[in-house]
């Protein structure tokens, strides 16, 4: 990059897109986001936004959820209203050992039997940010506005246009068509909104790739219940049986759930990819910098691969 600061444009306006736009304009550059639609409207709006770096592949996978961690805990210290550190459980059907990401995490210890809900095998808790993800890419836009950077609407065809000397790539499910790559994958998921009937801590059930499971999500007066991943969907319409079977499997941790009041649901197109795409190439005489493939870890992840993507355009230099 020269010592004229040539904009960056990043492509995407989910979590990815505007949490990597605030990083570089507080960072010093000047930046402009460009999506197909708004934030509002993305597939992070949707996202339960518990943090869990799991559902993703990388070799630096936790130590990008480990940074996402440090800011979610100190938004919520400094008062933020969209982040809330939860105390809950994690839990697997088999009996399998706590992971040793967890074992770092405040308030970390390992279940009793007695503590599990049936046919639960093993668990451990600890506490975890939850973010409501509405409010909380609106504060992205906000913080993301103060220092300099703009949204707006428009279509990006192809990373041949003229879109400027330097580009970040923060598609998603996007990426697809757009780079093309085959390799992404996506995966509908969806969650139940319904009045919290008093549940104040979570509860989300382990596994090793993103499935059908059971997760409990308190975000004040509202309770997220989730979920589902169905691969090679990508019909945004919310399915009812599949709503159902969610509320019925989390009634089966809470009771109280099976008569609480349905506020909505959630769908989003989850993009999965065998492992995150977080690399710079020289493409058309520019250099693009992408970052996605994140499948449901975008939010754990977003902070973390923010500042790589600060580390490779200061490479640039």
């Amino acid at each position: 990059m020269t010592a004229a600061r040539p904009e960056v444009l990043i492509v995407g306006a989910g979590v990815s897109g505007l949490t990597t736009a605030v990083r570089l304009a507080e960072a010093g550059m000047r930046v402009r986001v460009r999506a197909l639609r708004r934030p509002e409207q993305s597939t992070s709006a949707a996202a339960g936004a518990i943090w869990d770096p799991i559902y993703a592949h990388h070799p630096l996978v936790l130590s990008w959820s480990a940074r996402s961690y440090q800011v979610f805990r100190d938004l919520a210290g400094a008062g933020r209203p969209e982040v809330r550190l939860v105390p809950g459980m994690e839990a697997s059907r088999k009996r399998i050992p706590s992971p040793g990401w967890a074992h770092d995490l405040p308030g970390f210890r390992e279940c009793a039997a007695a503590e599990l809900p049936g046919g639960f095998a093993s668990g451990w808790r600890y506490t975890a940010p939850i973010i409501d993800m509405p409010p909380y890419l609106a504060y992205l836009e906000r913080r993301l506005g103060a220092a300099g950077g703009v949204v707006e609407l428009g279509r990006v065809r192809s990373l041949d246009e003229d879109l400027g000397p330097v580009v970040v790539n923060c598609t998603g499910i996007g990426a697809r068509e757009l780079v093309p790559d085959p390799e992404v994958e996506p995966i509908r998921g969806q969650l139940v909104a319904v009045r919290n009937p008093g549940v104040r801590e979570f509860f989300a059930e382990h596994t090793e790739e993103l499935e059908e499971m059971t997760y409990l999500l308190p975000q004040g007066d509202v309770l997220l219940l989730g979920g589902s991943a169905d691969k090679g969907q990508d019909d945004p319409e919310p399915d009812l049986e599949v709503a159902a079977g969610i509320v019925r499997r989390c009634a089966g941790i809470v009771p109280a759930i099976a008569t609480a009041e349905v506020l909505g649901h959630r769908t989003g197109v989850r993009p999965q990819r065998p492992e995150i795409r977080l690399e710079h190439e020289r493409l058309g005489g520019r250099d693009v910098v992408h970052n996605y493939g994140h499948s449901g870890a975008g939010v754990s992840l977003s902070w973390g691969c923010a500042d790589r993507v600060l580390e490779l355009l200061r490479d640039l230099t």
